[in-house]
């Protein structure tokens, strides 16, 4: 049974207590390190020439001219660096067939996206080096290009011909195969012959992360070691990317992510351009800088999601499910990035979300096409199977005639029931789906806006109401290594951290997680003042650095709080295990006689004031006074995998209002309660969920990515692919019940992702309840005014065409 509270705050208030982020005042003043402000003495810079055909040979690449012009240092072309250069990885190959194409980080004889970098100019200014770029001609002999993924599936087009096929890999589970439930296809002939089957293909557009500082390095081989500064979120794994492809030892080899402007998954990457700055500067032995525009950034950045989902839900006649399948098409893109495939393969342990599923499918193909590689974006799979669920829920109660969360409830695991083993093999430890959706109802105002829409239904009000529901969870701290390893992903799931207790009592933490906007400075600053009872001023929080923070993998999957914060609560129990000895040595006291209470150590059931830990690090640190063959030192090491994913959830509503004469779509209210466990901060958990909450409905109803038939990039700037503004969103009313997570002493579960996870499909199924008494069951996304209106048309048309019943 899960138990759940409203109340996360600690006894010394730090834990719950809403701190306002100490990253802040640099942050947003400007006083701070963007790889860009980094300037070293005679450093140059390089603009990449970037391909202008979606697949072609390369016949010549000519650089004379760029070589003659003004401030131009040298021009370097695939040829002039293959041998140094390295290669782009994939870290997770789902099958031992997986075909996997080597990804050179600049072209040599064969283009295979518009945007993949040929040549490389070095110049002693930025502008130089742009400028020259554009005098180096390369001549191509054209290709036909596989753009489309449906295409793509088709094989009649080839991305890379030489592989004989655009199929990666085929991965799938099969419950019945497991031992986790039964069969799939048993349970939808049965739901044909006695029951309800609902079969649905939905899209999942293309996404490009759009991150607010662009990607940017700057490599400097003049010291002892190569340092490279990188906008990366992950500065461990890509120092030993840099090591394990180019030769490099990775002790020679320093990384630093200083402060990093957004990620969302997008700078979870090896990219070329950092191996092609890494070659370059060792070639040329002087520091190198590259920073890309905004417009390279859209076009050669890696992008996410792009699926089609094919999906086939069974129930009975009263609405209980009884089997899922999907079948996914997942495109690669030009190459198997560095997690690639195993985005779809993350989703594959969600699709069946909340629900007790007795039998379920998933299998995924991936394909090659001629456009820019995918990778892992916000959520990384899971809102991709979220949106289909939750849509296929939907889609039931309507076959029903109910309520959908009437429905949901029928089917969802109750808070009775934890832990709950998921028929996709997940032990869920902890959750309420019911106090969720009943506080989400109260905030949301349910029953009155459902009495609203039946009026303006009934009225025949030419601007509808539409309500979506989405009962949401996410598997997240990624993750467990063992889980990782049977995956066969490349890499673990653990992560470190080290305490320092100064002698001026000030205390420092080094994580091996690394920040790009998330609040950790602050967020593991209160876990420590908490933990050793030290103010929350005297702690500092030390990451981005190979050589601060050697050991660590990184930040992504909403792990930081849960993996990484638990390693640092480890270790702080192990300063304080190390001066308890001290402080009973201290007080003339038996350690076992001590209590730590409020960052004081004293004699249980005296008065004696006993002595601080601060007071204890200042006796430590002179050494005068400690017991025999104890070490001067409080610092101390924690290195935390998990042995469970945490599961955060919630229950999101969505209200819209449906111009049906023009198919303009308008937000009118969004209502939110999340479990995320133990909350840290609850201001950068709101933070957290209004940021997901954007990100999420725009791709409900802007963004998408577009290419043309030659795979040219259509929405090449922000004046094509459509980001919003405050001017297009609303308020969000947010609330939080907390089930304490158990694969965490904390109690927390991640909260990164979970705005981005819910919200795509409430707004969808919004959209779609405003507009199913017109015989509308699907919009594509994103939804804009063109697609919902198209849609209307379509389902007036059939509905005419039919006498009056929706086809």
């Amino acid at each position: 049974m899960s138990t759940t509270t409203t109340d996360s705050t600690s006894p010394t208030g730090e834990i719950g207590r809403d701190r306002r982020r100490k990253e802040d005042a640099r942050l947003i003043t400007g006083r701070t390190r963007w790889t860009d402000n980094i300037t070293l003495p005679g450093m140059l810079h390089l603009a990449m020439v970037r391909s202008t055909s979606a697949h072609a040979r390369i016949t010549a690449v000519r650089t004379d001219a760029a070589k003659a012009a003004v401030n131009v240092v040298d021009v370097f072309t695939g040829a002039d660096l293959a041998d140094t250069v390295g290669v782009c990885i994939n870290a997770w190959p789902i099958t031992p067939d997986q075909k996997t194409p080597t990804h050179p980080p600049i072209a040599t004889d064969r283009v295979v996206f518009a945007g993949e970098i040929v040549a490389v100019v070095v110049a002693r200014s930025a502008a130089a080096a742009r400028d020259a770029a554009e005098l180096v001609e390369v001549d191509y002999e054209e290709l036909p290009a596989v753009v489309d993924l449906a295409d793509a599936e088709r094989n009649q087009v080839l991305a890379h011909p030489d592989l004989g096929t655009n199929r990666s890999a085929y991965w799938k589970f099969d419950s019945a195969e497991a031992g986790t439930g039964g069969s799939v296809e048993a349970a939808i002939a049965e739901a044909r012959t006695t029951g309800v089957v609902i079969e649905r293909e939905f899209r999942q557009q293309r996404l490009i992360p759009s991150f607010m500082e662009p990607r940017s390095v700057v490599v400097d081989p003049t010291g002892e070691q190569i340092t490279v500064w990188s906008a990366t979120q992950i500065p461990h794994i890509l120092r030993f990317a840099l090591a394990a492809t180019t030769g490099v030892s990775e002790s020679k080899i320093r990384v630093i992510a200083p402060d990093v402007g957004g990620g969302f998954g997008g700078k979870l990457q090896q990219t070329p351009e950092e191996m092609v700055a890494f070659a370059v500067a060792r070639r040329l032995a002087q520091p190198v800088k590259y920073t890309e525009t905004r417009s390279e950034s859209l076009l050669s950045a890696h992008h996410g999601r792009d699926q089609i989902q094919r999906m086939t839900l069974a129930a009975t006649t009263d609405g209980r499910v009884t089997g899922l399948k999907v079948e996914l098409a997942a495109n690669l893109g030009a190459y198997v990035a560095l997690v690639g495939g195993g985005v779809p393969v993350l989703g594959a342990f969600m699709f069946n979300a909340i629900y007790k599923f007795p039998a379920y499918h998933f299998g995924v193909t991936t394909y090659f096409t001629n456009t820019t590689w995918t990778d892992a974006y916000r959520g990384a799979g899971r809102p991709e199977a979220t949106f289909a669920v939750e849509r296929l829920m939907d889609e039931l109660a309507a076959q029903l005639g109910e309520d959908p969360l009437v429905v949901r409830a029928r089917n969802w695991i109750t808070h009775e029931e934890f832990p709950f083993t998921t028929v996709s093999g997940l032990s869920y430890d902890s959750g309420n789906y019911e106090l969720a959706t009943e506080k989400a109802k109260a905030l949301f105002g349910y029953d009155e806006l459902r009495a609203e829409q039946a009026r303006r239904r009934e009225s025949g009000d030419p601007v509808q109401l539409g309500i979506g529901v989405s009962t949401f969870t996410e598997m997240c701290g990624l993750a467990p290594s063992r889980v990782l390893g049977t995956l066969d992903y490349g890499a673990g799931g653990w992560e470190h951290a080290s305490i320092r207790v100064l002698a001026t009592g000030k205390v420092e933490v080094v994580t091996g997680s690394s920040a790009h906007g998330q609040g950790h400075e602050t967020a593991f600053s209160q876990i420590v003042a908490d933990r050793l009872g030290v103010p929350f001023e005297d702690v500092e929080v030390l990451h981005g650095d190979t050589m601060i923070a050697p050991k660590g993998l990184d930040t992504y999957g909403s792990r930081s709080l849960v993996v990484g914060g638990e390693a640092i609560v480890r270790a702080s129990d192990k300063v304080i295990d190390k001066a308890r000895p001290i402080a009973a040595h201290l007080l003339e006291a038996n350690p076992d006689d001590l209590e730590f209470v409020g960052g004081r150590f004293q004699v249980k059931g005296t008065a004696v004031a006993g002595v601080t830990i601060q007071e204890v690090a200042g006796a430590t640190f002179v050494a005068h006074n400690l017991p025999e063959g104890t070490e001067p030192s409080l610092d101390a090491d924690a290195t935390f995998d998990p042995d469970n994913f945490s599961f955060p959830h919630g229950t999101h509503l969505c209200a819209v209002e449906v111009d049906t004469e023009t198919g303009r779509v308008s937000l009118r209210k969004y209502s939110a309660c999340d479990d995320v466990g133990v909350i840290i901060n609850p201001l950068i958990v709101a933070g957290q969920v209004h940021g997901g909450l954007v990100q999420g409905i725009a791709q409900a109803l802007w963004e998408g990515a577009q290419y043309d038939e030659n795979g040219q990039l259509l929405t090449g700037s922000f004046v094509d692919y459509l980001l919003p503004t405050t001017a297009d969103t609303i308020s969000f009313d947010l609330d939080h019940t907390v089930s304490p997570a158990s694969s965490n002493s904390l109690g927390a579960k991640g909260v990164g992702e979970a705005g981005t996870i819910a919200s795509t499909p409430a707004v969808v199924n919004a959209i779609v309840d405003a507009l199913r008494h017109l015989g509308v069951s699907n919009v594509a996304m994103p939804c804009t005014p063109y697609r919902v209106f198209q849609a209307i048309q379509q389902a007036v048309g059939q509905k005419s065409a039919s006498g009056g019943n929706p086809s």
